[in-house]
Order: C-alpha cells, then sequence, then structure tokens
C-alpha cells in the first residue's frame, strides 16, 4: 500500500455546514441559533457556569479547605536503574550530567534518586534526596550517594 492509495474510511469526511444561505438549504433565516436572545447575537460568548444573573452554584457552595497545587515544588525523578544506562566513561553524575543525557528536563528545582531497578557499577552520585532503596544499592555497587 502507498501514500496516494489511502482512502478515507466511509463517513469519515462530513460536508460543511453552510450556515445562512436561504431556507432551502435547511440551516437558512436563523441559522441554527434559535429566535433572539443573547445566544443569537454576533460574538455572543457566555462564559462556564454563567446562570444568566442568577447566584451561580460554584458561589453558592462554601469553599472550603488548602488546596498546594499553586505552591508545589516539582522535582525531578530519576530510577537507579536510567544511571546505569548512562555512558560507560562517565563516573560523577549530577543535575547537569542527566539533562545533557535527556534523563530530566532542565529547570527543575530538585533531583531525588529512587530505587526502581539495578546497577552494577560505581558512580557518584549528587542529588537532593535519595530513598533508602536507591541509597543502599548506590553503595552495594561501589558509588556514594551524595546529599547536596
Amino acid at each position: 500500500m502507498k501514500l496516494h492509495e489511502l482512502k478515507n474510511v466511509k463517513g469519515a469526511i462530513h460536508r460543511k455546514k453552510r450556515v445562512g444561505c436561504g431556507e432551502g438549504g435547511g440551516h437558512g433565516k436563523t441559522s441554527g441559533r434559535g429566535g433572539k436572545g443573547q445566544s443569537a447575537r454576533s460574538g455572543s460568548s457566555i462564559r462556564p457556569g454563567f446562570e444568566g444573573g442568577q447566584m451561580p452554584l460554584y458561589r453558592k457552595l462554601p469553599h472550603r479547605g488548602f488546596n498546594n497545587y499553586e505552591f508545589r515544588t516539582e522535582i525531578a525523578v530519576i530510577n537507579v536503574g536510567d544511571l546505569a544506562k548512562l555512558d560507560a566513561s562517565i563516573t560523577e553524575v549530577n543535575a547537569e550530567v542527566l539533562v545533557k543525557a535527556g534523563l530530566i528536563r532542565n529547570g527543575q528545582p530538585g533531583l531525588k534518586v529512587l530505587g526502581d531497578g539495578e546497577i552494577s557499577r560505581a558512580l557518584k552520585v549528587t542529588a537532593g534526596k535519595f530513598s533508602e532503596s536507591a541509597k543502599a544499592k548506590l553503595e552495594k555497587a561501589g558509588g556514594q550517594a551524595i546529599v547536596a
């Protein structure tokens, strides 16, 4: 099969709705907008939750509690198994090395090493946090876990 032989599945292509082109087209006169009112006007858009001036439900209900979403710090996470995949010439690992290797994104505030996977070579890893299993696996392989 070649690109020029591809065909659309039946029903995949629809005719464009021609609005306001006379009564014979089926979408004439009010053009599918109903009769009069705010939504019949051009440029009309009513924001989500608007109830026509009535006190909206989201303002009637009590708002309690605290949400940490706006104040969170997203820490970059990497597993011991991913460190084992690094180039063999690398002996010291930190956030900059991992960014260059494409394992974490640049600009994240911290780095935590988790213990998923196995490692067999000695690496000197510098990070903000280590899980207990990650620290144990690194030290068992002859490496170091340095908290920066």
